[in-house]
């Protein structure tokens, strides 16, 4: 949608419109700087995420005047410089683990009601998605 920016004021004016009769307020003009807001943001989602913005805007507007904050348009900055990677490698060994526990203490068992799927809380189907995802040999914990 960034590449039709003039097409944007009639558009949310529509929206707006459209909006404001449903949840019964009377809204009679748009900001200046809200319609710069508008033309200027990239619009990612496409017009879903237009409508949604003056959706949010109009049922929280109090007055005639249609005004979108300017913050909901801030880039996020990331919360901290940690890169997620090793979270996500942790939780792959914790997930390896806890399947891994499962099957030694089923004794490889993955359906039934003293399975490790069971155990887990888990449908069999999804335990052997992720066996099979991990590379886990369940296999090794068959009982001797």
């Amino acid at each position: 949608m960034c590449e039709r920016r003039e097409d944007i004021p009639l558009l949310a004016e529509y929206l707006i419109d459209r909006c404001a009769k449903r949840v019964g307020k009377k809204i009679t003009k748009i900001s200046k700087k809200t319609l710069d807001l508008l033309q200027a943001y990239h619009w990612p989602g496409n017009i879903r995420e237009l409508q949604n913005v003056i959706e949010r805007a109009v049922i929280l507007s109090d007055g005639e005047i249609f005004v979108v904050d300017e913050t909901w348009f801030a880039p996020v900055s990331p919360k901290s410089a940690v890169p997620a990677v090793p979270m996500f490698a942790n939780l792959v060994e914790q997930e390896r683990d806890m399947i891994e526990n499962a099957l030694r203490q089923a004794r490889e068992l993955v359906s039934g009601p003293t399975g490790a799927a069971a155990r887990l809380g888990i449908p069999r189907q999804r335990l052997e998605s992720k066996i099979r995802k991990l590379g886990i040999s369940r296999y090794r914990f068959k009982a001797s």
